[in-house]
């Protein structure tokens, strides 16, 4: 009588899990989270949807894993032989690149609070704090201020990214928005009406640096 051997779970050597993360990624850039299923990730990797759950539970780890790719990225070779102040601007610039091309990161980050990727950037910046001067008791609320300053703004570009078109016209918009804000009230709205003028063509990537600065003159005056 013929032996039959049992067979165990079908490997599947040819896709890794860096090759399924990086075709997540590249569904969540053109398309966005919605667009991500293991359907259409099996298409493009032209497999099953079974050949990926050998590598990857659910979705929240899928979109967990390219968070993290996105960060780790972000934040190579930046710690390494510069001035501390210097290296936490490198590092908040980068991760605020990151979030600018790739929008989807933003809602990751603020989803939830400790994941790899969120710990990735508060070591990162924690780290510099005592070479430049704070003291221990202070380093932890140095740390989750700038920290909480760049998960804010993750949080703004996940708003937009959800609530305006991709193809948008930045200038367009807020040149719109700042005619919104010119009808305003001047007795209850000073302050905004005055910043109107600057509204349309500020650079938010420069604006997001003085943020940082300012922290950091904050976080340098405790020493």
């Amino acid at each position: 009588m013929a032996t039959t051997t049992a067979r165990g779970p079908r490997r599947t050597d040819a896709l890794s899990k860096d090759r399924i993360v990086a075709a997540a990624i590249e569904i969540l850039d053109a398309d966005g989270e919605s667009a991500l299923t293991f359907r259409s990730l099996a298409t493009r990797l032209s497999t099953g949807p079974g050949a990926i759950y050998w590598h990857v539970a659910n979705k929240d780890e899928l979109l967990a894993a390219a968070t993290n790719d996105v960060i780790a990225a972000a934040m190579t070779d930046l710690t390494r032989n510069h001035e501390p102040r210097e290296v936490i601007r490198a590092i908040s610039l980068s991760v605020f690149d990151a979030i600018d091309a790739h929008p989807w990161v933003g809602t990751q980050l603020s989803r939830e609070p400790w994941q790899v990727a969120v710990l990735q950037i508060f070591e990162g910046i924690g780290s510099q704090l005592q070479t430049l001067g704070v003291p221990e008791r202070a380093q932890f609320d140095a740390a989750s201020a700038l920290l909480n300053y760049i998960l804010g703004l993750a949080g703004q570009y996940a708003a937009g990214a959800r609530l305006i078109p991709r193809d948008t016209d930045r200038m367009t918009f807020l040149a719109t928005v700042a005619a919104q804000w010119a009808q305003l009230e001047p007795a209850e709205y000073p302050f905004v009406l005055r910043m109107t003028a600057q509204l349309p063509d500020h650079d938010d990537r420069n604006q997001f640096l003085a943020g940082i600065d300012l922290i950091l003159v904050g976080i340098t005056s405790t020493r």
